[in-house]
């Protein structure tokens, strides 16, 4: 919990505003993207006296979905809460897993019949509440999904910003920029955070919008940029010059760069007060907030 002077001098606006401070974390990508969390998530809670980190996991394992064990790696190095994403169940031992473990979040629109849960509400620094959902875009994506705006509706109708949740912040999880922003937009003064991942590449976009919702097109990956999207260089390479395989893809493995976004909310009316993109260690190590 922080405070800071409310910036109007009337008697009544005089008591300072009480705010948050939360972290996202894109999508971790492999063995490097863990290690690049493990090694530097708890230093940035202290550092930045952090009250709330999401962390996007679905890549953690070996690129492709995340396993409970290295689910536990990420929670243990200081994530509050990990979303998933289109991958959520490529390890199957997350079918069972989800449900013992409350901190994991799944897509709120990826199946009725999935385990889990899309959104739940938890508990930050200070006794205080944040919201977390999850939501998987349509456009240009391998498979079907419901409409990701009548699913986030319901959420945000059941948790209106200054009620039972001090924050909430959306994850949406999908291909195309236009999506995303449209999803901001739609979120834009009804949640205090709206995020996006899953292609890789950070934007350069984050941004608070009119209404007071934080706002970031991509957060980008956890891991190494020296790479294709996080898989080593060779595989792709070839796939794209060639039109033909020769083996599988692989995570880079080289020093990775913790990609997020940091926001700063006010407790009162859940709205942000500012935030900024967040790129530590590796290729695109650049200055913290």
């Amino acid at each position: 919990m922080r405070a800071v002077l409310n910036p109007c001098s009337c008697r009544f606006c005089a008591l300072p505003i009480i705010f948050m401070k939360l972290l996202f974390l894109g999508d971790v990508m492999g063995r490097a993207g863990r290690a690049a969390v493990t090694e530097r998530l708890a230093g940035l809670r202290e550092s930045l006296g952090l009250d709330f980190v999401v962390v996007n996991g679905e890549n953690a394992t070996n690129g492709a979905g995340l396993s409970p064990a290295h689910a536990k790696a990420l929670l243990e190095a200081g994530a509050d809460c990990v979303t998933l994403g289109d991958h959520a169940f490529d390890q199957r031992e997350m079918l069972s897993f989800i449900d013992q473990e409350p901190r994991i979040v799944r897509p709120l629109n990826f199946s009725k019949a999935a385990p889990g849960k899309g959104a739940r509400l938890y508990e930050a620094r200070g006794g205080r509440k944040v919201l977390v959902a999850q939501v998987l875009g349509q456009v240009f994506m391998k498979r079907p999904f419901d409409d990701p705006f009548s699913a986030v509706e319901t959420v945000l109708k059941t948790h209106p910003l200054g009620g039972l949740a001090q924050a909430s912040l959306i994850d949406i999880h999908c291909e195309a920029t236009s999506e995303k922003m449209a999803m901001g937009h739609y979120c834009d003064g009804r949640a205090s955070v709206v995020v996006g991942t899953h292609t890789h590449v950070p934007t350069g976009d984050a941004m608070v919008l009119p209404k007071g919702t934080a706002y970031l097109t991509d957060a980008g990956m956890c891991g190494d940029y020296n790479s294709v999207i996080g898989m080593d260089k060779e595989e792709p390479l070839r796939r794209f010059i060639t039109g033909m395989s020769k083996g599988r893809f692989t995570p880079a493995t080289d020093e990775a760069t913790l990609a997020g976004l940091y926001v700063e909310t006010d407790d009162k009316t859940g709205k942000a007060l500012k935030c900024k993109a967040l790129r530590i260690g590796g290729r695109l190590a650049e200055s913290l907030p």
